[in-house]
């Protein structure tokens, strides 16, 4: 596992759409490596997401920590339903670092994606989790959570 080198904004590269990956790509030792390489990235780095623009590689990769610190990848993910009830919470970025806001998203969504065995599942996330996949998607597609803060706090939550 190597520890990766973490894109921050302003850089354009960060604004970039990633492109979806394929089934058999998804197997691929260099997959895999990349896969190795995100979590460790983002465990030495006290983060609870990462996705790939976020180190310099446009695919459609995001490792979320769905607790327990048990962080998994998946592939291609998409949103392809949400909860009509939005909450605001506190966000910071890896790539945004020392700046946290205030961001309105969906309560809960649902979440399509193929996992690392290249298997597609269907499920929802409430909570925090549903805030980090909607965070670590919004990458996939060039968006970082400062083009969506409704207001700026001084500290994040401890």
């Amino acid at each position: 596992m190597t520890k990766r080198t973490i894109l921050t904004s302003p850089d354009a590269e960060l604004r970039k759409v990633s492109q979806e990956i394929s089934l058999d790509e998804i197997q691929h030792p260099e997959t895999m490596k990349l896969i190795k390489d995100m979590k460790e990235t983002m465990k030495l780095e006290n983060g609870i997401g990462i996705a790939a623009p976020q180190i310099n590689v446009h695919k459609r990769v995001i490792i979320v920590d769905v607790g327990q610190n048990q962080p998994q990848a998946f592939f291609n993910p998409k949103i392809t339903s949400h909860s009509l009830i939005k909450t605001e919470s506190e966000e910071g970025c890896l790539s945004v670092p020392g700046v946290f806001g205030i961001v309105k998203r969906h309560k809960s969504v649902t979440v399509e994606a193929s996992t690392e065995q290249g298997v597609l599942e269907k499920f929802r996330a409430d909570g925090l989790l549903s805030i980090v996949f909607q965070h670590e998607i919004d990458h996939l597609d060039g968006i970082l959570f400062i083009d969506k803060v409704l207001r700026y706090t001084a500290h994040p939550k401890l």
